[in-house]
């Protein structure tokens, strides 16, 4: 057995990549659930605007119109949450799973009566997909890649040769740090999230800060969805979220709310799910072979771990889920 198989240069890379949506999803819940909303709907927003995405980046041949697009079908739908959970102080989990349900089904109509492919959009390809950056010196043939040593290889395979949507990514994670941490905003929306009396006493518009957060949150979705179907992907196919919503949630929880804890749980579940797209690598390095449906699994199964074993102990914010009612 070789466990540092499991460590392959490609691996990382691809954990990389599979993990870059899920991470804005994750900073997404991260500033809803900081103010006090819960947002189940993370999932529907990322379906609606990887729908959005790949259909205007086809029919207008720019990557950044349908980028544009995409983020415009996510604000739209977190204004609908926010109407309905802020404004009209509904339900927040219902509200959430009512946009799920939305979006599953409306994407697939649009898609066929759009494009007429069975609920898809046709492959996307030059200026209407973000392609790879690939850095100064980084290798990118595989004969090449053998041969070199292991800093080249973290160098071209790892830090090398992802979309630029995966280095927004990175880059948000400290800047969600510093919002939340270092500036009066971030200060008064984890108020909100844990005593939005107290702010409103200050006054401080509590609805306006929980607006505010849930339209970052629609912006983050917007480019998490975006990402699936111009650069993870070719295209938008049915259902194409496949439940990184819920992954991003699970991954909320296991950060316990912080920003660079959610990099690590989002990296975990990514790497998961790099390993399942290379068994072969398993089977080499537990020298056993894997059922791939097993491995496909995986992330799913450590979703309902962790919700089972850390709900208890991660302590979300105390107003989490619940309506605020302006006492007169």
């Amino acid at each position: 057995m070789d466990f540092l198989l499991l460590l392959d240069t490609s691996v990382l890379g691809t954990t990389i990549r599979m993990a870059t949506p899920l991470l804005l999803a994750c900073l997404a819940g991260l500033f809803s659930e900081r103010a006090g909303i819960f947002d189940i709907g993370l999932e529907g927003k990322m379906l609606l605007s990887a729908f959005l995405a790949a259909a205007v980046a086809y029919t207008s041949g720019n990557v950044w119109i349908g980028l544009l697009a995409g983020i415009a079908g996510s604000l739209m739908l977190s204004g609908i949450h926010g109407l309905a959970s802020i404004t009209f102080r509904g339900n927040q989990l219902i509200s959430g799973v009512a946009i799920n349900f939305f979006a599953s089904g409306i994407t697939v109509v649009a898609a066929q009566s759009w494009f007429g492919q069975g609920g898809r959009t046709p492959q996307i390809s030059g200026a209407a997909r973000f392609d790879p950056i690939i850095w100064p010196g980084a290798l990118t043939r595989i004969r090449d890649l053998l041969q070199a040593n292991l800093s080249t290889k973290i160098y071209s395979q790892i830090i090398s040769g992802h979309a630029i949507i995966v280095y927004i990514a990175l880059l948000a994670v400290p800047l969600a740090w510093w919002i939340l941490y270092r500036t009066r905003f971030g200060l008064r929306l984890r108020a909100v999230g844990e005593n939005p009396a107290a702010v409103d006493t200050a006054g401080i518009s509590v609805i306006r800060l929980r607006f505010g957060a849930i339209m970052i949150a629609g912006v983050l979705c917007g480019i998490a969805g975006a990402y699936m179907s111009t650069a993870l992907q070719a295209g938008f196919v049915r259902e194409m979220s496949a439940g990184r919503g819920y992954i991003a949630l699970a991954a909320l929880i296991f950060a316990k709310w912080r920003p660079w804890q959610a990099l690590g749980a989002t990296l975990l579940f990514g790497y998961l799910q790099a390993l399942a797209l290379r068994p072969d690598i398993i089977e080499k390095a537990i020298g056993v072979k894997v059922q791939v449906q097993l491995l496909d699994a995986l992330p799913y199964i450590l979703t309902v771990v962790i919700l089972a074993g850390f709900v208890g102990k991660a302590i979300p914010p105390r107003a989490g889920g619940e309506p605020y009612v302006k006492e007169r």
